[in-house]
């Protein structure tokens, strides 16, 4: 029997249920979507020396002081610089040095000028403008200053941050480990994407649906397998799971049909049910347990239904297991506009699901054009969910409703 729970209570049971994942050192080729186990401060500058931005010539700005088109100034070029060499002769008085892009500024130079705007031959190069001190010269420090922090613990790895730590010459930087969530997909009624349609049948969407969520938010994954409605069957796979697994997502078997046997399941295997059953629209069917630690979210077969509940009740949990701060586990309201109306009235806690649009400067919220339990279409290329309080009737077109980002 299904004794739903208010979405925030079963959110915190599965918060409590789980812990952050270990701390490893991590290869920098692969710490993409991990989350920091430590600070990451600048241990040198980056650049770590005055480079140049262009190709181009390096000169003492004094020099070209009186440079016009009516009366150049012509320098002696002493040498060539190509990134990565160095210089070898200071640029004194009368002189430049031919400078590729990321070159190091030779001693002596203080300004450059790309080869556009000179006149050069292999000897000379010639100015028709002042230069001023410091013109086009990136310098040490000017990206990341040494000493400098520049993530915090907690924080997910980037592109950006990725490429931050390779500058630092971090070859392993301390991070949790990614959390590994075992897929198990339910019901004799499945069939497996490039099989033969059969009457009767539908292709098992929610494993991809999830596993890709589970993956965009720092998680591996593997799928267990594909199981007919048998608590004897969805009992092995689960052992299975949590012997390989940090915690199992299953589709499928939660509400109180004759077929729905994956409670059971859960209980044969000695888990502790923590939930079954969420006071909300969609995503009411479902079953949180937990056994030797480790959390088993076992979701409706609807499709929307699994990912609302997904996103509401199971996302936190995976947030912290993954390593984020307190503060990010939940994500954070605000107030949005919807451009139409919802004409049902919500006894419990309802979830619509839309993008998020900011053109004219406010938050408004397009509806998907279907929000019904099975409507899995309807979640593509949303990124926001706005949250209809329970005992709230139809919602009129210009309404405001608390919404959070996908």
């Amino acid at each position: 029997m299904i004794n739903p729970i208010p979405y925030k209570t079963a959110r915190q049971k599965a918060l409590d249920a789980v812990r952050p994942m270990p701390e490893v050192k991590c290869p920098v080729a692969d710490c993409f979507g991990a989350v920091l186990a430590q600070d990451i401060i600048a241990a040198e500058n980056v650049p770590p020396f005055d480079r140049s931005p262009y190709d181009g010539y390096a000169f003492r700005a004094a020099d070209t002081l009186t440079a016009s088109k009516e009366d150049p100034v012509t320098l002696r070029i002493l040498e060539e610089i190509p990134a990565g060499g160095i210089s070898h002769f200071p640029v004194t008085e009368g002189c430049a040095v031919k400078i590729l892009t990321g070159a190091p500024i030779p001693e002596g130079a203080d300004a450059v000028r790309m080869f556009e705007k000179t006149v050069f031959t292999e000897e000379t190069v010639t100015l028709f403008a002042p230069a001023k001190h410091g013109e086009n010269i990136i310098y040490a420090g000017e990206d990341v200053r040494k000493g400098t922090i520049l993530a915090k613990t907690g924080t997910r790895i980037d592109a950006g941050l990725c490429g931050t730590i390779a500058a630092q010459n971090l070859a392993f930087p301390l991070v949790r480990r990614k959390p590994l969530a075992g897929l198990i997909s339910t019901g004799s009624e499945l069939l497996e994407v490039g099989e033969e349609p059969q009457p009767g049948k539908i292709y098992d969407s929610n494993r991809y649906t999830l596993e890709s969520e589970l993956r965009r938010n720092g998680c591996e994954t593997v799928f267990l397998g594909s199981v007919k409605d048998s608590t004897q069957a969805i009992a092995d796979l689960m052992e299975n799971g949590l012997a390989r697994c940090d915690f199992l997502v299953t589709t499928g078997g939660v509400s109180v049909g004759e077929y729905d046997l994956t409670e059971k399941a859960m209980e044969s295997i000695g888990a502790e049910i923590l939930v079954h059953g969420v006071e909300m629209k969609p995503g009411m069917a479902c079953a949180y347990g937990v056994r030797d630690g480790k959390l088993i979210a076992a979701l409706s077969g609807n499709p929307a239904s699994s990912l609302i509940n997904f996103y509401v009740v199971a996302m936190p949990a995976i947030r912290k297991m993954c390593g984020l701060p307190e503060e990010n586990w939940i994500a954070e309201t605000f107030p949005v506009t919807l451009e139409r109306g919802f004409r049902k009235g919500s006894p419990c806690d309802r979830f619509l699901r839309g993008k998020l649009d900011l053109s004219d400067g406010t938050a408004k919220m397009h509806l998907s054009p279907d929000q019904g339990n099975v409507v899995l279409s309807s979640s593509i290329g949303s990124d926001i969910m706005a949250v209809i309080p329970a005992g709230h009737g139809p919602v009129e077109e210009g309404e405001t409703m608390q919404a959070f980002l996908l």
